[in-house]
């Protein structure tokens, strides 16, 4: 065993640059970091996320604090800047998505539980509020991560990693035929 070089790494990533984008989209709302914002938009392209809906006040590119953490990414993830994020999500259900929020709601289905329908839209909320209350309505299903320790939640950045590495998952088992 011998670690990868760069060049190698580099290499194997060009060969699956043409790979088909999962049926499953993002909608960031009045998340205020760009850091966060450009860390998502790197987990997003290691995911395969077909694109990444910025609603509210949510930054997006070019600006510096994106760049910095998405190292690219933001140039490779489709993505479209969205004011109302409520139409969006109804958008999107007219066109079948199944709208998951990654929120701590009563009911909300443990993360490693979840079997995603696709086409899905994962909703990801504001760092500290989280998903606004008048879009509660709107969610087909909330996903939360359990906590272990003390604190009561990730990072949001952390926290759409962890979700959306679960989701890809599951999709690539349904589509080979497992679950």
């Amino acid at each position: 065993m011998h670690k990868l070089k760069h060049e190698e790494i580099v290499q194997r990533q060009a060969k699956k640059s043409d790979q088909p984008r999962l049926p499953f989209c993002v909608i960031l709302n009045h998340v205020r970091s760009l850091h966060n914002v450009g860390s998502i938009f790197r987990s997003a392209d290691g995911v395969g996320v077909e694109k990444i809906w910025l609603c509210g006040i949510t930054g997006y590119p070019p600006q510096g604090g994106i760049a910095k953490t998405a190292l690219g990414a933001e140039d490779h993830v489709p993505w479209e800047y969205r004011q109302d994020g409520l139409g969006l999500i109804k958008e999107l259900k007219a066109k079948g998505y199944q709208i998951v929020f990654l929120e701590q709601t009563r009911g909300a289905v443990a993360y490693d539980e979840f079997v995603p329908d696709p086409p899905l839209c994962l909703v990801i909320g504001n760092e500290i509020s989280g998903v606004s209350d008048t879009w509660l309505a709107s969610c087909d299903v909330a996903v939360e991560i359990d906590m272990a320790g003390i604190k009561n939640s990730l990072n949001v950045a952390v926290a759409f990693g962890v979700m959306a590495y679960q989701i890809r998952s599951r999709l690539k088992r349904t589509a080979l035929g497992r679950s």
